[in-house]
């Protein structure tokens, strides 16, 4: 394992705060930037110094803020204006005389449509959406400061995530859930946690201007997950909705506008990463098991 360091997290959410908190256990300083204050405040009751940060509002005081930070973690989403961080902190980070470990996480959007086929990293980035435009940017960005300034950049194209607290249950529970077939339409996922494994085993082999899909074994059909929550729940799953009748945002449908299969061979071969959860049956019922066991 990487001998204790200091993590600083750009964007201290759902998929940073795990890591925060595994790292926090294993007794490193961690600190960020959440927008929200009452995410600042809960993150301060779990030991974790944030501070606000969006392209309107940098940090008042990089230097002091990012000093002795040895890994940073950029999670925060780029915008039609481009990369926040990266506009505002990468000469700062690159200046960071510390800084050991870098990761950006991107996701497997970058891919755009493939029609079910199968993807790795040696993939040409062909997004078919505004969103995954804007992350290949991002990516190019950090990606050319590691070759001009040897900034430690770390590309982590992620999956769609879930977990504790973010899955089908808790749709089901809502009576949001739907089943939308669009026949040979796949989707690929990673269990929060798994994301984490990764991460840590990338500072533990820091490989600068690396790329790594993170996403678990098997691609699959969105409504097949639907139904085996519901299964796992012992409820009637929702009806099947056929894709051209569902009423979907423009958001939403573009997500079915993007069909394919993901490898993970690298996370596994170059990381040393064992999934605990290589598909979504091992991951809801992980998730389902813990809930009863807090009951």
């Amino acid at each position: 394992m990487t001998e204790p360091g200091r993590l600083f997290c750009f964007g201290l959410g759902y998929s940073a705060g795990v890591l925060a908190r595994r790292l926090r256990a294993e007794g490193w300083p961690v600190a960020g930037t959440s927008r929200e204050a009452a995410a600042r405040a809960d993150l301060a009751a779990q030991g974790i110094a944030a501070q606000a940060f969006d392209r309107e509002m940098p940090l008042a005081d990089p230097a002091a803020v990012l000093a002795g930070s040895s890994h940073v973690l950029l999670s925060i989403p780029p915008d039609t204006d481009g990369d926040p961080v990266f506009d505002r902190h990468a000469d700062d980070l690159a200046a960071l005389p510390t800084l050991r470990w870098l990761g950006y996480l991107s996701t497997t959007g970058v891919y755009g449509d493939h029609g079910g086929g199968w993807v790795d990293e040696a993939t040409p980035t062909a997004p078919v959406n505004t969103r995954g435009a804007w992350r290949v940017r991002a990516e190019t960005a950090w990606l050319d400061l590691w070759r001009g300034r040897g900034l430690p950049v770390h590309i982590f194209r992620l999956a769609g995530i879930y977990g504790p607290g973010r899955n089908q249950f808790e749709a089901l529970r809502r009576g949001t859930a739907r089943r939308i077939v669009k026949p040979g339409q796949v989707f690929s996922r990673i269990h929060v946690d798994d994301l984490g494994s990764v991460l840590r085993a990338s500072m533990a082999r820091p490989d600068p201007g690396a790329v790594y899909n993170v996403c678990d074994d098997e691609a699959a059909p969105p409504q097949d997950v639907v139904a085996h929550a519901a299964a796992l729940l012992n409820i009637e799953p929702p009806p099947e909705i056929p894709f051209d009748q569902a009423e979907l945002s423009a958001m939403g449908r573009s997500f079915y506008g993007e069909n394919k299969r993901v490898r993970n061979d690298r996370i596994k071969h170059d990381l040393g990463v064992g999934l605990r959860y290589p598909s979504f049956r091992e991951g809801l019922a992980a998730i389902l098991a813990a809930e009863d066991a807090a009951r």
